[in-house]
């Protein structure tokens, strides 16, 4: 019964979230923003709720590309979190980025960001390079077309990154109704972010209690 270690959970990995600012969404043609902000929502506030070590990273933020996506903010504000800001494309090749992913000890890393074929790519192969095991939460990415945004996910797979998304992330670390303790936080994010889904989760509540 053990499950398998392919599986994320909440102590195996780091969460690295790379350029979810304005200036990268405005270009962002591959998902609609309304859907991104949901699917970002969702794995921050997953990994928020499982403690899970999280880095965020952006570039030229003062100068050019604006602060971050608010949902982000909410579950981890600068003031507190310290945003790591680059000028590098590849988030692998800042020094100071690369210390902190490499920091938590985590042998699995887990990205999302903006742009797909550029600043996720960069990373995840990088890390690959480096015996990573390397997951990218394909929804909660976009790119400038939908071409880009899927040749970049392609590539990524065929060089050994798994998929995955932003609803099956957070199912992943919870994968058991009964952990209690995180229970109402993860049901009561869904019901916010989840889509559908949320509001299944909102409709079997209210009718069990009758």
């Amino acid at each position: 019964m053990k499950p398998s270690p392919k599986l994320l959970s909440p102590d195996n990995h780091a969460l690295v979230l790379i350029d979810f600012e304005g200036q990268m969404a405005f270009a962002t043609k591959s998902i609609s923003m309304n859907e991104l902000r949901n699917n970002v929502a969702v794995i921050c506030g997953a990994s928020k709720i499982f403690n899970v070590p999280t880095i965020v990273t952006t570039v030229a933020e003062e100068s050019f590309s604006g602060p971050v996506f608010p949902e982000i903010e909410e579950a981890y504000p600068m003031a507190t979190s310290g945003y790591i800001d680059r000028t590098t494309m590849n988030t692998w090749e800042d020094e100071a980025a690369y210390k902190a992913i490499v920091g938590t000890q985590k042998q699995k890393l887990v990205f999302a960001g903006l742009w797909t074929g550029v600043c996720i790519v960069g990373p995840a192969l990088s890390a690959l390079e480096e015996n990573y095991d390397v997951y990218v939460i394909t929804d909660a990415c976009g790119d400038v077309s939908d071409e880009a945004h899927e040749r970049a996910i392609q590539r990524m797979i065929h060089a050994g990154v798994k998929p995955m998304t932003s609803i099956q992330y957070i199912l992943e670390l919870q994968r058991d109704w009964a952990r209690q303790e995180t229970y109402v936080a993860v049901t009561d994010l869904m019901k916010k972010y989840g889509g559908s889904y949320g509001l299944g989760i909102q409709y079997s509540h209210k009718m069990i209690q009758h």
